[in-house]
């Protein structure tokens, strides 16, 4: 796994060993930094279930002001801490060691620009964390939301927790949802 684009470019970061995570392919990366660049410049990244931390770090490298990076497993936050520091951006990172619930409520920004979540796929969390996504006050209806998932994924209880789909776009094993608050 390597940085895409931007001050970080071509750098290969480090990964947990194990499945317990799964870090976004390249490609699918690309894809999904494409859709986002317009958003990147001067952003508040946050980064849910962050893993290696390869998402929140390509954000900071394609110009996001500030990125957080909430992680509870040991073995990945090890690996974010390493990663900022080899790619020279952890001037710019908050690392919340927590589990994702508890971290929300300890963000205390005006407003987030883009929230990323990569949830293990198929155990409710998504719903659960759209839920407590709802009532932030720096959750905001320009905030822009995205969803990693399984295909399998029934995701048609979005727009009843308040939340606008704006896009899918689907890959061959997972998608992304982008949505906002209503």
């Amino acid at each position: 796994m390597r940085v895409i684009a931007g001050t970080a470019k071509s750098l290969r970061l480090k990964t947990p060993e194990g499945m317990d995570t799964r870090p976004t392919t390249d490609r699918i990366k690309e894809t999904l930094f494409n859709m986002l660049q317009p958003y990147l410049g001067g952003a508040l990244f946050v980064d849910l279930f962050s893993g290696s931390g390869g998402i929140g770090i390509e954000a900071l490298s394609r110009g996001a002001r500030h990125a957080y990076f909430v992680e509870s497993d040991k073995r990945a936050l090890s690996c974010i801490l390493d990663n900022l520091q080899f790619t020279h951006l952890a001037d710019r990172a908050t690392v919340l060691k927590t589990d994702v619930f508890s971290a929300l409520y300890g963000i205390h920004e005006k407003e987030a620009d883009i929230i990323f979540m990569d949830p293990p796929y198929d155990c409710g969390l998504e719903r659960r964390t759209l839920s407590v996504l709802k009532e932030l006050s720096w959750v905001t209806e320009n905030t822009l939301i995205v969803m990693e998932t399984s295909l399998q994924s029934d995701l048609s209880w979005t727009e009843e927790l308040g939340f606008s789909v704006e896009k899918e776009k689907r890959y061959k094993t997972n998608c992304h949802l982008f949505c906002r608050k209503i």
